[in-house]
């Protein structure tokens, strides 16, 4: 497992030493821009008091996903440092290039998360993700990487993980978004490389690309201070005393529109579903014709299309498969009760990316 870098009264990073109860923002060079300047990774280290773990917190590895760089600046302003046991790192743009250009890749078209652990010598995509690797995961144990819906689409907050880990459960749970989703790991993502280089990640799914709500941001703000709780890293509550089943789910499936045209929503993400539940409707310009859409599946609605105007097929609804979806949230004696009685049935299914569903 990697960890803490540096010395006992301070923690290093990118030539820079921070020393303990401290701030401090780092500007790590990656690449050699057009105009001949430096295009660099900015990270700020809060670095604690007391010693304990290192963390990062990172937002937009798609560059269009901002809605992690909202949450990044809430922490950065409410974590203090000399209040804080071990280290955090806080990264708000993870592709820069991506981030200015309000677009998820990078602009030699690679996608920054499937471009780990990468090369200093490497493509542009790859220059960056081995800077993040090496200056970033490298340097701690736990991270939680923060990412959106695609354009004119909707998440409802809900943490990924790796599948059959106990531990990620657990954190997941004191996360306390309204679903947990597990799913294998993806090769050259982010969250792979971590687990090969025995890093916890836990990977949030919120909000609607390009655009910052309030939902996503309390939710995002509120889960990391719960997770810095629960692994003592800060003196909060981490909402585990209060337990309930969470919604757990290692499947999940979209419904897509049956025909062209306008529709109308009746449900929206957070709803519990049963199958064959009404969705929508969709008819022609005149309302013409109109066509249910329904549920294929039981579960709760983790994801929606927010514009009304459709092609026959388009995703419209994102659905994870949970049996019983009215018992989330029902109160239980213990984590590990918790835990059981949520687990999910069968083999986890790999979730399909914001750029696959299209």
């Amino acid at each position: 497992m990697t960890g803490g870098s540096g010395h006992a009264n301070g923690f290093e990073i990118g030539s820079v030493m921070v020393a303990p109860g401290t701030s401090a923002d780092v500007a790590i060079p990656v690449t050699q821009m057009a105009t001949g300047y430096d295009s660099v990774l900015a990270v700020r280290v809060l670095h604690g008091a007391k010693p304990g773990p290192a963390i990062f917190v990172s937002g937009a590895i798609h560059g269009d996903e901002i809605i992690g760089t909202a949450i990044i600046q809430r922490l950065a302003r409410e974590i203090l440092p000399e209040n804080l046991s071990g280290t955090v790192l806080l990264v708000p743009v993870s592709n820069i290039f991506g981030f200015l250009n309000k677009n998820r890749y990078l602009p030699d078209r690679r996608d920054l998360n499937r471009s780990f652990p990468g090369s200093a010598s490497g493509s542009l995509a790859g220059q960056f993700a081995n800077a993040f690797f090496r200056e970033v995961i490298e340097r701690t144990t736990l991270g939680i990487d923060i990412h959106s819906a695609a354009v004119h689409r909707y998440n409802l907050p809900q943490i990924r993980i790796a599948a059959g880990n106990a531990r990620l459960v657990e954190l997941a749970m004191a996360f306390g978004a309204p679903v947990i989703m597990e799913s294998p790991l993806r090769p050259g993502s982010m969250r792979s490389l971590a687990h090969d280089n025995g890093v916890e990640m836990l990977l949030m799914e919120t909000g609607e690309a390009l655009r910052f709500d309030r939902l996503s941001i309390e939710t995002g703000v509120a889960g990391v201070q719960r997770v810095l709780a629960h692994i003592g890293m800060i003196e909060a509550d981490d909402g585990l005393g209060h337990v309930g089943i969470p919604a757990r789910a290692n499947k999940s499936s979209w419904v897509r529109s049956p025909r062209g045209g306008v529709t109308h929503r009746v449900r929206k993400s957070g709803d519990p579903v049963r199958k064959g539940d009404l969705l929508a409707t969709v008819g022609g310009l005149f309302g013409e014709n109109p066509q249910e859409i329904v549920a294929t599946t039981d579960g709760i609605i983790i994801g929606h299309a927010t514009l009304p105007v459709v092609h026959q097929g388009d995703a419209l609804f994102h659905i994870a498969h949970i049996a019983h979806p009215e018992r989330a949230g029902e109160h239980i004696d213990s984590i590990t009760e918790a835990i059981l009685a949520s687990e999910p049935e069968g083999p986890a299914e790999p979730l399909l990316d914001e750029d696959e569903v299209l």
